[in-house]
């Protein structure tokens, strides 16, 4: 087991030296009014930070087959192509974000991207390997000093007032401790486990207020006790089917996740937020993947093993040899954790134009007015 958790670690890392495009389409002309976006969390959103910290390349994707439709090279996001955000940028009007971190990236006007693969809303989650929620918000603090030298004090309130910040965090928090074979979740109660992930994402969410945020965009955690990486696990533990455990301890987030932030609203002036409920997308994906033109939803397209949840894709972990499907757009998964391009694209749709029982109580357009 403690091997199979080496091997598999580098899940939810939720080209080096190559600059990622900055944008789905060439606009020589941006639009000179827009609403900017602030990305924060873990692999679901990385655009590539990982690729320039100190890390493994368990939780990097700067390699093949990474990459391999849409931008045709490995840009460091965990995908055959775009994420999410790059949706969500796209129908706002705004130029892809590039990673924070990306050498020579010093234009924030349009917003920016901290997400880090593997990260989670407690700092002791992949420790030393990824940059935690805390670090990013120390980033975003940066560039709102550097907004305001640059544009002044009034215009970069104003900024930072209208734009969206958009958070996907806690799937590691959860994830980690059996793939580490921790012992930390037999320190602490579901509740009391899940009280410190939604404390620290909490308390980030009352930070970035304090700086101007208003409105959040969030996702919830998906069924992670069903991920193809779970499985695998399952498998070697010699039983068939999710983890339940890890699926229960998400569905008390969830919950919690939602509490909160109906309390951060009654409490906050001006605070707006959109929730997307990413647990039943997914779900429903997984368990009828045709009857949203997929043709698989519980094995990914490229990985090892029966549900291909060893995570081995592009050679680059313990494990080198791998599998890689003949038609990704066919998969919901494209790794052991991961959604395609064209999961990704359905997700982006549905919360930022969907209605209020798969994202509320504001969805992301709303927000981006």
């Amino acid at each position: 087991m403690a091997s199979l958790s080496f091997q598999i670690i580098h899940v939810l890392v939720f080209c080096a030296c190559i600059l990622i495009p900055t944008s789905s389409q060439s606009h020589p002309h941006q639009p000179e009014k827009h609403v900017a976006l602030f990305i924060f969390g873990d692999s679901f959103f990385d655009a590539g930070n990982n690729i320039y910290i100190n890390t493994t390349t368990d939780y990097q994707r700067n390699f093949w087959p990474y990459g391999e439709t849409f931008f045709d090279y490995p840009t460091g996001r965990a995908s055959d192509g775009r994420l999410v955000p790059d949706f969500i940028a796209e129908y706002a009007k705004l130029p892809f974000l590039p990673p924070y971190l990306q050498p020579g990236n010093n234009q924030f006007t349009y917003g920016s991207n901290f997400a880090s693969g593997g990260a989670g809303a407690l700092d002791q989650t992949n420790l030393g390997l990824v940059i935690n929620l805390n670090t990013q918000l120390t980033y975003f603090k940066d560039v709102e000093k550097l907004l305001r030298q640059k544009l002044g004090d009034e215009a970069a309130k104003k900024m930072l007032f209208e734009a969206v910040y958009l958070i996907s965090i806690g799937s590691n928090d959860y994830l980690s401790p059996f793939l580490w074979n921790s012992t930390v979740l037999q320190s602490y109660s579901h509740e009391q486990y899940i009280h410190m992930v939604i404390g620290n994402l909490t308390v980030g969410i009352k930070e970035i207020y304090k700086k101007g945020g208003r409105k959040f965009g969030l996702l919830d955690v998906g069924p992670l006790g069903c991920v193809p990486i779970m499985k695998e696990i399952k498998l070697q533990q010699g039983g068939m089917g999710c983890i339940e455990e890890a699926t229960e301890l998400a569905k008390l987030h969830n919950i919690a996740l939602s509490k909160v932030l109906q309390e951060l609203e009654s409490k906050l002036k001006g605070f707006k937020y959109s929730i997307s409920n990413f647990y039943t997308f997914l779900e429903e994906r997984m368990n009828n993947p045709s009857k949203y033109g997929f043709k698989e939803g519980k094995i990914a397209c490229c990985g090892s093993g029966p549900f291909r949840g060893l995570s081995s894709c592009g050679g680059k972990s313990s494990i080198k040899e791998y599998e890689l499907c003949s038609n990704v757009s066919e998969y919901v998964f494209f790794d052991s954790v991961h959604p395609t391009d064209r999961a990704c694209q359905q997700i982006a749709e549905l919360i930022w134009s969907g209605t209020r029982n798969i994202t509320g109580p504001y969805n992301l357009k709303a927000l981006f007015v």
